[in-house]
């Protein structure tokens, strides 16, 4: 059950990654947006990874 739900987790971080991921290659004009996206990325990538 435990791996069930661990594999949902992942699934779900990947899929919002992906989404801030598109959203940080469509902005291509504020800046100060681009860096809000990364800012938000960058844990879920590590997430992704196992990394803490």
């Amino acid at each position: 059950m435990f791996k069930i739900i661990m594999a949902f987790y992942y699934l779900i971080t990947a899929f919002i990654a992906a989404l801030i991921f598109w959203n940080f290659w469509l902005e291509k004009k504020k800046v100060d947006r681009l860096i809000l996206y990364l800012l938000v990325l960058i844990p879920m990538i590590l997430r992704l990874l196992r990394i803490k």
